[in-house]
């Protein structure tokens, strides 16, 4: 029971921060100050805050101690080209993903007027619902070209698609034209989403390009407006 301990203490922590108990951008007690809380030895709260930090729930800053993180939104960068895994990295075990629909079919006349793709082409189609802290707050729905990304599978897919493209195949993607509006939620969208109470999703359509200006992909990521936060840099000239 004492090796679980420093588990317990990090789940406590965790649920204050999640409920607000302890607020974003204050700092933890110290170590010493938490292992009287606690009762428990500086070795255990360290345990404790490493396993935090690893889930993205704290930030240690030299000298100054730990730092609480605002988890309650995920920054997304606007103008950048990020996959879900990489910001997933950033919350430890808290981001999860599921892929609900993986098949190949050919372009029609309506996905032809959605995307820029050739009519009859075939592609791969996508349906991914990302879940964080045990909601399901994105419905990622992607089209990707079958001749320029070939041998995607469903456990790529529940991966990383982007770090295949790069690792694997051997490519470079190099930009993306984005599209970002406000809807009501579709049927779909409630079947997937944990959208009670919410009457609006924040979507961002996405055409994805190799470094040839070859589209590669088209993605319409649908988002829980509380979840999300969309960050850019912006400088005038």
């Amino acid at each position: 029971m004492m090796n679980n301990k420093f588990i317990r203490i990090y789940e406590d922590i965790a649920a204050r921060i999640r409920t607000g108990e302890i607020e974003a951008g204050t700092l933890l007690p110290s170590e010493l100050d938490l292992s009287e809380s606690y009762q428990t030895s500086r070795e255990t709260i360290r345990k404790a805050l490493k396993m935090l930090s690893e889930e993205g729930y704290i930030q240690k800053i030299q000298g100054k101690g730990s730092i609480v993180l605002d988890i309650r939104k995920i920054d997304f960068p606007i103008s950048g080209l990020v996959s879900f895994k990489e910001l997933a990295k950033k919350m430890g075990h808290r981001a999860k993903t599921y892929v609900k629909v993986f098949e190949e079919i050919k372009v029609d006349q309506a996905l032809f007027k959605k995307i820029n793709f050739g009519l009859n082409e075939k592609v791969w189609e996508i349906r991914r619902v990302r879940q964080v802290d045990g909601e399901h707050v994105i419905l990622d729905k992607d089209h990707i070209s079958q001749r320029l990304i070939p041998g995607l599978s469903k456990e790529i897919c529940n991966d990383s698609i982007f770090e295949y493209i790069e690792e694997e195949l051997g490519l470079t993607i190099s930009f993306a034209k984005k599209e970002i509006l406000v809807e009501e939620p579709t049927a779909e969208d409630r079947e997937l989403l944990d959208l009670e109470g919410f009457h609006n999703v924040v979507v961002v359509r996405s055409q994805v390009y190799l470094e040839d200006a070859s589209q590669f992909q088209f993605t319409e990521a649908r988002h829980r407006p509380d979840k999300f936060r969309f960050v850019d840099f912006a400088r005038r000239r």
